[in-house]
């Protein structure tokens, strides 16, 4: 996966400075080294972050780990209808694009990026899509906003499948995260995954048949169907980047309908191996 970047400038000595933010690491870089059209171009990436960032506090539509919304939903959209909710959902164009074909349900995407949530937010509210909603939160803080069976139906689209066996933990279809969600969806709740990366198709593949989930729905190749229910047309920018250069997207639908003993996780442990191209 490509390095992560953001600048920030200071001044000392009468000399500019960039912290050059790449993943986790920072360097400080003299600012006379950078050429001066990319210097602009990040200068201008990270003033436009931080106008989005002030932007989504006015936004009707965007709640920053809101605290007392639990069983709240219905009065926060005026309706008692369906809720699904989109994670890691990015410019939140899986929220936005079922928003359209179902305004009878609402919908509600959550991401930890304030910058991306706000095209999402903002595309929301110049279409009048009231029934469209976002949260800026991390994604294991999800039980802090919904109460037990308030959500009929999650999707996973296009996460980061977090590929070193040591990072695991972090996909957004680890039990440690099915397990959060076992506690806000409603009973026969549904679980999509949509993805690019062969290796967390395969791995969630494993993680049903390991913790005996029900499988209702699986293609490693949607594109390749015959036919294609409306909502897997929706594309979004990730899906549109290809990162994992499969050439094919995957997808899941399953309910966690069945125990999710933590001794198991064991068991899913032992089967896990580094994949042959590691991205990150």
């Amino acid at each position: 996966m490509a390095a992560s970047y953001t600048l920030q400038t200071f001044m000392q000595s009468d000399l500019f400075y960039c912290f050059l933010h790449l993943d986790t690491f920072l360097f400080p870089v003299p600012c006379f080294l950078f050429p001066i059209p990319l210097f602009c171009t990040f200068a201008r990436m990270g003033q436009k972050k931080l106008i989005r960032f002030e932007a989504i506090k006015g936004f009707d539509n965007v709640l920053e780990y809101p605290e007392g919304m639990q069983g709240k939903w219905n009065e926060f959209f005026k309706n008692d209808h369906a809720i699904t909710v989109e994670l890691a959902c990015g410019k939140g164009e899986y929220a936005v694009g079922l928003g359209r074909m179902y305004p009878d349900r609402n919908f509600i995407g959550i991401d930890i990026k304030g910058n991306r949530i706000w095209r999402g937010a903002k595309t929301a509210l110049d279409e009048g899509l009231d029934n469209v909603a976002f949260i800026r939160s991390h994604m294991d803080k999800i039980t802090n906003y919904f109460q037990v069976g308030e959500v009929s139906e999650i999707w996973i689209t296009f996460p980061d499948p977090q590929l070193r066996i040591s990072r695991a933990k972090k996909r957004l279809t680890h039990p440690k995260f099915l397990r959060l969600y076992q506690q806000i969806l409603s009973p026969g709740g549904l679980v999509h995954l949509k993805t690019d990366s062969p290796d967390l198709y395969q791995f969630t593949l494993l993680v049903i048949q390991l913790y005996g989930l029900t499988l209702l729905e699986q293609s490693d190749n949607i594109y390749a169907q015959p036919h294609i229910k409306p909502e897997l047309c929706i594309k979004t920018h990730y899906e549109g980047l290809d990162i994992a250069q499969s050439n094919r997207i995957h997808y899941l639908c399953f309910r966690l309908d069945k125990e999710l003993p933590l001794e198991t996780d064991t068991i899913l442990k032992s089967h896990l191996h580094e994949p042959a191209t590691d991205r990150g």
